[in-house]
């Protein structure tokens, strides 16, 4: 995969099913400043002698060794997709994220609910009211399956009970019968209100009582009540709320929750309260980038019918982007035909049901929907001969024979079989992308995070949003934000179909669009702008073009004609660097405090020794390293061709890197029975048992056996990464204004910026101090224990048990500990990866000393990275032990 690629993806997330701007950003003329073109076969094209010396003119031709990127083994991008099926019944989260102060209004109901009901625990609607001068609530009986009584009556006293020994929640309060003598439960009240009517109960002893205002047809469905507070009235208030200050935030919170469920009817499904909460908590927050027409639209949904509402989120999470309404069955929706038809009034979909309507570019995405029996029938009758057999071949073959004369048959023919066709509208489309992105702020977060907190699947750690400024000031920063994200998009497309020439068009787009303007955003929003999504395509494009060097056709011209077959090699060799090292010379004058600088000064170094210019190159390294975001192992990478290039006469005194020439790194070798020797894949031997293993497998067995007695395990950055984030677990959701932006976040926004650091010194200072001072295992378990299973960036729950990370700790030292978590606290990106291999450690006698030692483990042919130097070189300084461990075929 291409440098750059596996980021771009993780930014675009899931494709949008059409892109507004693909006409415009194709068709409007982009300056070339790259003189960057294709043949047929969309490989690029040497362009002239003037061409050949801009933008970056080779000073020096020469030939050199090819160490740029290759494009094996390259895989298709595959999309998952993900769909809200039916959950009821399954098992739910029990613990909630924090709820934003100004945000609780819309995001109780994706709390958790009672795990015993289905369709009633997620419906309450609740109203405030005055009643004989007591308060009120309305709410909901859930949990009618565990009832005693099956039959109500309107008018039927209840009461409620809690229930604190309720294994699924401490939390439940029951509702019973009045009129039984208290013998005879109803149900459960919902749990989003009993989380905060329960303290109120236990701590102030308030007794609440009410009626049943309301019997549904369905026994089993929530039930309507008033429930009333008579300690609420005169001096009662008063005395509660002077008992502890607590009492008064609690009984806003219940308001809040009561005011929300006002919004929505008890049959709401799950995934529509979730859908609704989506859209209004983004219309609250996010107001100023929507125009009033946008608002209107999206404030429209709730007023749809139920029905309406569940098949357009249910089509939203399909693929699409064409579906057939006799394949739409959903058991929530009684009546899809009446709620597209409702749809389609109201502009949230669009449909096709006669010939008339269907264009070659609908025609083309609604044959889709057929099958090969189907597709092979209107061939049939149209007597067109295909020249395959797979369902691609059938479509291409249909597509070729309509035209202007046959496309009412064609058309005709297709829907009789199809039947009434829908999708989901460009404008309904466009907008939901745009309020899913400002929700969770990323492309790799949907609708179905939602569901995975409702399931358990993933539990959120709870911490306070705090309002800093806004991420998009305006609106044209959001659009241009998008409209990047669309090019970003094209860009990933044509790589997968191979169109080089969308490609180029793309990262022409890119490089006239980043501007130095981009370095005075803040470094904590840097990433939600456009100039910073182009880096990433521009990046991208210095990989693209690196690889294209091998496909690289002569365009005949005056001065190639004359030239001899090593000068005609010469400028194209010329050609195929220039414009990547344009490239990487426009993102270093465009980002000048940005942590990439480092690998774009490497790379740039390395193309123009490529293209025979060492004294620049030299240059290029040395100014790097003057560079304050050039770190890690870019830094080490820079020096060692400072080495290799500055001798005489290019420099008559060669530099010195302390680090480098003085720390040299131990080194062991092992032998093993190699299995395959293959170039590009991975080594297997044969272990000491016999089995086959790899190669860190195969040096984990030496040092348990003769290399020392080791106990350990391969894990290269995960474990420490585990380990630094469970240390300073209180600090990273520590309270800091703006870095937390919405309830699904894993890190603080600002983890991977200096800023991380500088506004957390004094706290981080502090735990590093008592890590250092022997206490690192007993924070590691409290935060263990404590925070068990819930997602944290960099913390892998499910590969390492507490006793390993306790060895670990107690096995290193708190000393080398805290030095390593200060290494990632100031810079986590350029940190957070290339680890050694291996951790080692062993006890001593007595069963409470012990030592570690890391190893990086090699084969015969493999060689360290710069970024694992670097981190060898570091923990040396830091008094690890460490090691290399070089691993060769034996001899036979």
């Amino acid at each position: 995969m291409l440098t750059g690629r596996e980021s771009l993806l993780r930014l675009i997330g899931k494709r949008r099913r059409s892109l507004p701007n693909r006409h415009n950003l194709l068709s409007t003329p982009t300056p070339n400043s790259l003189n960057l073109d294709v043949n047929d076969s969309g490989n690029l094209i040497s362009p002239t002698r003037d061409n050949i010396r801009s933008p970056e003119t080779p000073t020096s031709p020469g030939n050199s060794d090819d160490l740029c990127l290759s494009r094996k083994n390259k895989k298709k991008r595959r999309l998952t997709q993900t769909t809200l099926l039916q959950w009821s019944g399954s098992k739910q989260s029990e613990d909630s994220p924090f709820i934003h102060p100004q945000k609780q209004q819309q995001q109780q109901s994706i709390l958790e609910f009672d795990d015993d009901s289905s369709s009633e625990e997620i419906s309450k609607t609740v109203a405030l009211d005055e009643a004989n001068g007591d308060e009120a609530i309305q709410t909901f009986i859930v949990g009618r399956k565990f009832s005693d009584i099956q039959d109500l009556e309107v008018g039927a006293k209840i009461c409620l009970l809690r229930h604190p020994e309720n294994i699924k929640d401490p939390n439940a309060i029951k509702v019973l019968s009045s009129d039984s003598g208290l013998s005879e439960m109803l149900g459960y009240l919902p749990k989003d209100v009993s989380q905060y009517l329960s303290p109120l109960i236990d701590q102030y002893g308030l007794k609440f009582d009410g009626t049943i205002t309301c019997v549904p047809k369905n026994s089993s469905e929530a039930v309507p009540v008033k429930v009333v507070c008579h300690k609420m009235t005169s001096d009662g208030w008063k005395e509660s709320e002077s008992a502890g200050g607590d009492f008064k935030l609690l009984w806003e919170k219940v308001l809040q929750v009561v005011e929300h469920q006002m919004q929505f009817p008890p049959k709401t499904t799950r995934y529509q309260l979730n859908f609704n909460v989506l859209v209004q908590e983004v219309l609250r927050s996010c107001s100023h980038l929507f125009t009033a027409d946008e608002k209107t639209f999206l404030e429209s949904f709730p007023s749809l019918s139920e029905d309406s509402q569940r098949l357009f989120i249910r089509l939203y999470t399909r693929k699409g982007p064409w579906f057939r309404l006799s394949n739409i069955s959903y058991p929530e929706v009684s009546d899809s035909l009446q709620a597209l038809k409702n749809l389609t009034v109201s502009g949230f979909m669009s449909s096709v049901e006669d010939a008339n309507d269907l264009s070659y570019q609908k025609m083309k995405e609604i044959a889709e929907l057929l099958n090969v029996t189907e597709l092979r029938d209107i061939l049939s009758v149209n007597k067109v001969f295909s020249r395959g057999s797979r369902k691609r071949d059938l479509i291409d073959s249909l597509c070729s024979y309509y035209n202007d004369r046959t496309r009412m048959d064609i058309g005709t023919m297709i829907l009789e079989r199809t039947g009434l066709c829908a999708k989901i509208s460009s404008t309904a489309e466009s907008l939901i992308w745009r309020v899913e992105r400002l929700f969770f702020l990323n492309g790799e977060q949907d609708l179905s995070s939602f569901v995975l907190l409702d399931l358990g699947i993933i539990k959120y750690p709870t911490y306070k949003c705090i309002d800093s400024d806004q991420i998009f000031s305006d609106r044209a920063k959001l659009l241009a934000y998008e409209e990047a994200i669309e090019v970003a998009q094209l860009m990933d497309e044509s790589l997968d179909s191979e169109d080089s020439g969308t490609v180029l068009k793309c990262i022409m787009i890119a490089e006239t669009r980043i501007s130095s303007s981009s370095s005075s955003e803040s470094a904590l929003f840097n990433c939600f702008t456009a100039p910073w999504v182009y880096s990433k395509m521009v990046l991208l494009g210095v990989s693209f073009l690196e690889n294209q060097k091998r496909h690289v056709e002569n365009k005949p011209s005056p001065l190639l004609l004359t030239c001899s077959d090593d000068s005609v090699d010469t400028l194209v060799s010329g050609f195929r660097y220039n414009q990547a090292v344009y490239l990487l010379r426009r993102l270093l004058s465009c980002f000048n405090c940005d942590g990439r600088r480092g690998y774009w000064t490497v790379r740039l170094s390395t193309d123009l020794e490529h293209m025979g210019r060492p004294n620049e190159s030299l240059s290029v390294a040395e100014q790097g390293l003057l560079d304050p975001w050039v770190r890690a192992g870019s830094r080490i990478a820079l020096q060692r061709r400072i080495l290799r290039l500055a001798k005489p006469p290019r420099r008559w005194k060669t530099p010195t890197f302390p680090n480098l020439i003085d720390n040299k790194i131990p080194e062991v070798t092992i032998q093993g029975r190699s299995l395959n020797c293959e170039v590009g894949m991975k080594n297997r031997f044969y272990g000491e048992d016999g089995e086959q293993c790899g190669v860190e497998q195969l040096a984990l067995q030496y040092y348990n056996g003769e290399g020392g007695g080791w106990q350990g395990m391969h894990t290269e950055s995960i474990i420490w990464l585990t380990i630094f984030g469970l240390l300073m677990w209180d600090i990273l959701f520590s309270d800091v204004p703006g870095v937390f932006q919405t309830r699904f976040q894993t890190a603080p926004l600002d983890l991977d910026t200096e800023s991380f650091y500088l506004t957390r010194k004094e706290t981080i200072e502090s735990q590093l101090e008592r890590v250092a001072n022997g206490m690192a295992e007993e924070i590691l378990i409290i935060s263990y224990e404590t925070h068990r299973g819930t997602a944290c960036r960099g913390v892998a729950w499910e590969r390492f048990s507490l006793e390993k990370l306790r060895a670990a700790v107690a096995c290193v030292g708190g000393k080398c500990v805290a030095s390593l978590c200060r290494y990632l606290a100031q810079d986590y990106r350029s940190w957070c990866s290339g680890m050694p291999d291996l951790l080692l450690w062993r006890f001593k006698e007595n069963g409470y000393e012990g030592e570690a030692k890391l190893v990086e483990v090699k084969s015969e042919k493999d060689r360290l990275s710069e970024q694992q130097r670097a981190w060898l070189l570091l923990l040396m300084d830091s008094g690890f032990n460490v090691e290399i461990c070089k691993v060769r075929p034996a001899c036979v």
